[in-house]
């Protein structure tokens, strides 16, 4: 088996949130890898630009359309149509600790770090990256544009 078999594509990608490149889109996030090698995922430089896309995402969800729960901002996130949202919902909830309708503040470093490490979780079975990681993309997420 290749090592690329083995790795989660959310990872080999540098994208482990699994953000989707949406036909048409002409959005150029900061870290995006210059060469577009798969057809349906973003790819970014390194897991801090991925991670900063993620958090960017997020925290659209929250100032844009309100969402501030876990239900709210999974159900957006991974919609029926492609996941078991409800499983995803219980168990990013279950990792932050909260109550799946309990208002989370993603404005908070620490509130959007757990909630992205549970995402990466869920959606490439594990969650590779030292905190230090995580907290760099977040940051700049946290204060940054596209």
């Amino acid at each position: 088996m290749t090592q690329s078999c083995t790795i989660p594509r959310g990872i080999r990608l540098n994208n482990p949130g699994n953000i989707k490149e949406a036909p048409g889109d002409k959005t150029q996030w900061q870290g995006e890898r210059a060469t577009d090698d798969d057809p349906v995922f973003e790819e970014f430089v390194s897991p801090e630009a991925g991670i900063r896309a993620l958090a960017r995402i997020l925290l659209g969800y929250q100032r844009r359309y309100g969402l501030n729960t876990v239900t709210g901002i999974i159900t957006r996130w991974a919609p029926g149509c492609e996941n078991d949202t409800g499983s995803y919902i219980t168990h990013v909830a279950a990792r932050l600790g909260v109550a799946p309708d309990q208002a989370i503040d993603l404005t908070k470093a620490d509130t959007m770090a757990g909630l992205v490490e549970a995402i990466i979780r869920h959606e490439n079975g594990q969650q590779p990256y030292p905190r230090e990681v995580i907290l760099a993309g977040v940051h700049l997420g946290l204060k940054g544009s596209a």
